[in-house]
């Protein structure tokens, strides 16, 4: 079992994934990244979807609101669609990414695992025409709103394993998708 170092942002007690609110000042969790729930047990991430699906959105994956450390509707719908994305419930994910897009539309990350889940665990060659142009238009919105080199890197993905080794022409060409992560700060990590 993983261990996540999860403090509370009020009094910053050391907490766990499966608290809901901060024993000690009873301010409400906001676990701040996606990688968090890469981090979760099988147990506790269906336990986290499942709440999720019964509408009992304790934890948030995101950004916490402007109002005190209430998650906002965005970032419920971000952390149940990385819930489902981590279970491989692509379709589930890629309904809720699409509500935190719509309740969020500034934030770059959303658009980019929207992306990641239309694919649904499959290679990008062997998945739709329609579903790869509309990662790319997920892409190229993330790109708009931050110029990341992992974004950049996986629109190349998807132009050279769908379009290239389909021998259909795309412009500008993932080449060029390289040569911008490379230009943009791709790490190994991403």
């Amino acid at each position: 079992m993983d261990v996540i170092d999860i403090a509370c942002g009020g009094c910053g007690a050391a907490l766990t994934p499966s608290d809901t609110k901060c024993k000690y000042c009873g301010k409400t969790i906001v676990i701040s990244n996606f990688n968090s729930v890469m981090n979760m047990s099988l147990p506790e991430l269906k336990s986290a979807a499942a709440a999720y699906q019964n509408g009992n959105c304790a934890i948030a994956i995101t950004e916490k609101s402007q109002v005190g450390n209430t998650p906002t509707e965005g970032s419920i719908n971000f952390s149940a669609a990385s819930c489902y994305l981590r279970l491989k419930l692509y379709d589930k994910a890629i309904e809720k990414f699409e509500a935190a897009i719509e309740d969020n539309f500034d934030n770059s990350e959303t658009y980019f695992y929207a992306a990641i889940s239309l694919l649904k665990g499959k290679k990008a060659f062997l998945t739709p025409m329609a579903d790869i142009k509309k990662a790319m238009e997920y892409i190229e919105a993330a790109l708009m709103i931050e110029n990341r080199g992992i974004y950049n890197y996986f629109m190349a993905y998807l132009k050279y394993d769908f379009f290239t080794r389909k021998f259909l022409k795309i412009s500008p060409a993932y080449s060029e998708e390289l040569e911008n992560a490379k230009n943009n700060g791709v790490s190994q990590f991403d």
